[in-house]
């Protein structure tokens, strides 16, 4: 594979998209190896047709503000690649969306759901709408337009999104309520949705939760315990929230989390009332962490600043993509850090990467790490296909399950001779030679 060529087309083909190209190079990189061991991929061009979306629908989405107002928005659903299932993967709402940002997660999401075991493939979608300031009425009207040309394209064997970032429970149901009344089809289109109407135990928590267990895979398998370790914790969403729940289940002590705003120290630990106030933060709508040191006066805001600073044990971002740089790598470092687990998708850029493989130190990707939320979609799914509903404990149970699963096959591939675990070797080369034998049994389509 000349990994220098192909990247030369993509960026001629698409300049300027450099999260999307950001990661096509990473795994490029990761699979080189094997990809050469297999000369039918390269005479099937399987590289040059992975790295494109099979389709990109890009549409206009009119809608009336409270003053009466129309605004116009750009509406996008990405479907990346099919081999293995129907598309699957959350939808944004954030004024930061773009085909790039879209197509970087679309191409994650299919070697994550490849990893899950479960048969989804990889897209994403969303709007460059953002909930923040809107008023319930503005919202659901902004939805119901989305939903009046992207219902074109979506359905339970063909295209399943779900939420991401701006888009949480009240979005999917307004989402639904739409759906389902242009096709007058009560099926399990969306996922994420409300417990009254199909919804899944667990979700919310899922990719938090997921992620927890992965990290404390990792640690086992080095010889530590979670039970008593620091964790420093980027954002204050449902991820950031289900991570902080379950790490401190765990045994562990969570000291930060983070907002466009700087982050909170709190080093009595972020736990039990403090967990729930994360909730209220979330729900005020104002994207900001200052206000929780004014509820709890024993911690301290830090203005325009991210928490790598801190010493801390274990390190987990969850918040957006390259939220971890370089530098704050080599802050991690030197503070002797043991872990660092990617809870959001691409969370830490190139530099951080290179640094933690450099030094041998525990680091697992996203696509690994925070695949529990679209493992437990997917279990959603199988819930809505059944007619029926799991327990908690049920879905808990093979949410665990999935992700033992996962670090098992970051095992099997990214184990190398000196016996340190390559976890972005490992999840790229697993996510990716599932899908690549789906797609060659399937003929040039």
């Amino acid at each position: 594979m000349n990994i220098d060529s192909i990247m030369h087309s993509l960026e001629a083909k698409h300049p300027g998209e450099s999260e999307y190209l950001q990661a096509v190079k990473e795994v490029l990189l990761s699979i080189k190896d094997v990809y050469d061991q297999h000369p039918e991929f390269e005479k099937a061009s399987l590289i040059e047709r992975l790295v494109e979306p099979e389709r990109i629908i890009t549409f206009r989405v009119p809608w009336v503000d409270d003053s009466g107002k129309v605004q116009v928005n750009l509406g996008y659903r990405v479907q990346f690649n099919s081999a293995i299932g129907p598309y699957k993967g959350g939808l944004r709402f954030h004024a930061s969306v773009n085909l790039s940002i879209l197509k970087f997660l679309g191409f994650e999401q299919t070697f994550k759901n490849s990893l899950t075991t479960l048969p989804m493939g990889g897209g994403k979608g969303g709007s460059d709408f953002s909930p923040r300031g809107k008023s319930d009425a503005e919202i659901m009207r902004f939805c119901q337009a989305f939903m009046n040309e992207l219902f074109r394209y979506i359905g339970p064997e063909i295209d399943i999104p779900a939420g991401d970032i701006g888009v949480g429970g009240r979005e999917i149901g307004y989402l639904f309520g739409q759906y389902k009344k242009l096709t007058r089809d009560f099926s399990g289109v969306l996922t994420g949705k409300n417990l009254e109407f199909g919804g899944s135990l667990v979700r919310p928590e899922a990719t938090g939760f997921g992620g927890l267990y992965f990290v404390n895979e990792m640690l086992q398998t080095a010889g530590h315990e979670i039970k008593g370790k620091t964790i420093a914790i980027s954002g204050f969403g449902n991820v950031a929230w289900g991570a902080a729940t379950k790490a401190t289940q765990l045994g562990a002590k969570v000291v930060t989390i983070s907002g466009p705003d700087g982050y909170i120290y709190d080093p009595t630990g972020i736990k039990g009332e403090k967990i729930d106030y994360m909730l209220e933060l979330r729900a005020s709508g104002n994207d900001i962490v200052a206000p929780y040191a004014e509820e709890f006066p024993e911690a301290t805001f830090v203005a325009g600043k991210r928490p790598w600073e801190v010493k801390v044990d274990i390190a987990l971002p969850c918040a957006t993509q390259n939220e971890l740089n370089g530098e704050d790598a080599k802050h991690l470092y030197e503070n002797g850090v043991l872990c660092v687990g990617e809870i959001s998708n691409m969370g830490c850029t190139p530099e951080a990467i290179d640094l933690f493989v450099e030094k041998k130190m525990l680091y697992a990707p996203g696509k690994a790490v925070n695949a529990g939320g679209v493992a437990t979609s997917g279990l959603e799914m199988s819930q809505n296909a059944m007619h029926l509903g799991w327990s908690a404990e049920d879905v808990d149970m093979r949410l665990r399950g999935i992700m033992h699963g996962i670090h098992h096959q970051c095992l099997q591939y990214g184990k190398q001779p000196d016996g340190y675990i390559n976890y972005v070797k490992g999840a790229n080369i697993a996510g990716f030679m599932k899908v690549a034998k789906a797609m060659m049994a399937q003929g040039i389509v």
